[in-house]
């Protein structure tokens, strides 16, 4: 069916099929036919996206054959880690959970019908860091057993989930380069569970060098208030964006909103948590992960100030102030990717 039939007529410059043969050629290929040509990624470029896609370019000789392509990967130990099926154009999105950081080696064939091309020359990229602090941005994975930020009391790494708040005097701190007057910061969050110990207990937060944090002009605090709490089990937060005693630069949900916040949530369950600024504050909680349900999104629009501290941190949990119990972290939440930026969370 891919053999070029025998004419009286002259032969064209480029065939409209390639030629097969049952007799496989030195290296396997039984397509006679050019091996596409790998285009992105290569030369060990690190590549952003967590699932990246692997491009090649057509086989010129191809003529007008509609032929499909496979592709190989592998790691750094020449182990293969995953095959395609076939794909209708030289482009494949990798669908494997890559090592942070590591070169990975690909290659690619042309394939129609049971007949198969030479494989292309290996190319190669390296994944995405897993963690990384830089100029406006953080990335922390955690479920790895690292972290990028600095760990003040008592935590601990849960193999496969991430890291965990062990006491309520406990936290993560990120310092972070620049300012970012409009983006998110978001995580999944395990072991929070209803009638907790404390007050405006503090899932996680934000603040400048203020020397305590309850007083500090630029705190934000995202809560899942504990018995003491008024209500308890509410969901709520405060940003300040720029001062400790301007009310016009205060942003918080008013007390009916926050009354008719009430959750009972479950140890067991991931809920993603993501707190975005700018010409708004708003904080969504889904339950079950990135992908789960929204049982909470409240906003407040900003009229007054801007969210700029210098310097900049961020925490999961919350340091302890003044206040004492009122700016206590989540004793037994287990936290993992962890994205703040501008830029929208990666896939």
């Amino acid at each position: 069916a891919v053999a070029v039939a025998c004419s009286r007529s002259a032969a064209p410059t480029s065939p409209a099929v390639p030629t097969a043969s049952n007799t496989p050629a030195a290296d396997g290929s039984t397509l006679k036919v050019s091996a596409p040509a790998p285009a992105s990624p290569i030369n060990k470029q690190q590549v952003s996206a967590d699932n990246p896609t692997l491009t090649a370019t057509a086989p010129a000789d191809g003529g007008t054959t509609p032929l499909q392509y496979r592709f190989q990967l592998f790691n750094e130990a020449g182990t293969k880690v995953e095959e395609s099926g076939l794909m209708a154009t030289p482009s494949y999105t990798v669908t494997s959970t890559l090592d942070f950081a590591r070169t990975y080696t690909w290659r690619v064939r042309a394939e129609y019908l049971l007949h198969t091309g030479p494989w292309s020359a290996a190319a190669a990229f390296v994944s995405p860091e897993g963690a990384y602090i830089r100029t406006g941005e953080v990335r922390d994975v955690l479920s790895n057993g690292k972290t990028v930020g600095e760990r003040f009391g008592s935590t601990t790494f849960v193999a496969g989930k991430g890291i965990r708040i062990d006491n309520s005097q406990s936290y993560v701190r990120y310092t972070i380069p620049g300012t970012v007057l409009a983006g998110e910061f978001s995580m999944e969050v395990e072991g929070l569970q209803a009638n907790g110990p404390g007050d405006k207990v503090k899932v996680f937060s934000m603040s400048s060098d203020g020397p305590d944090f309850i007083t500090d002009d630029y705190r934000v605090d995202i809560q899942y208030r504990g018995t003491a709490g008024f209500p308890p089990n509410a969901i709520t937060f405060r940003c300040l964006y720029g001062s400790a005693t301007d009310l016009t630069k205060r942003y918080e949900p008013d007390t009916a909103t926050r009354l008719n916040s009430v959750f009972n949530l479950s140890a067991g369950t991931t809920y993603y948590w993501k707190f975005s600024w700018g010409s708004e504050v708003r904080v969504i909680v889904k339950a079950g992960g990135i992908n789960g349900t929204t049982i909470y999104n409240v906003g407040v629009p900003t009229h007054n100030g801007a969210y700029d501290p210098e310097p900049w941190y961020a925490y999961l949990g919350a340091p302890s102030g003044r206040s004492g119990a009122e700016s206590a972290s989540v004793a037994g939440a287990i936290y993992r990717n962890v994205w703040i930026s501008s830029r929208a969370r990666p896939q």
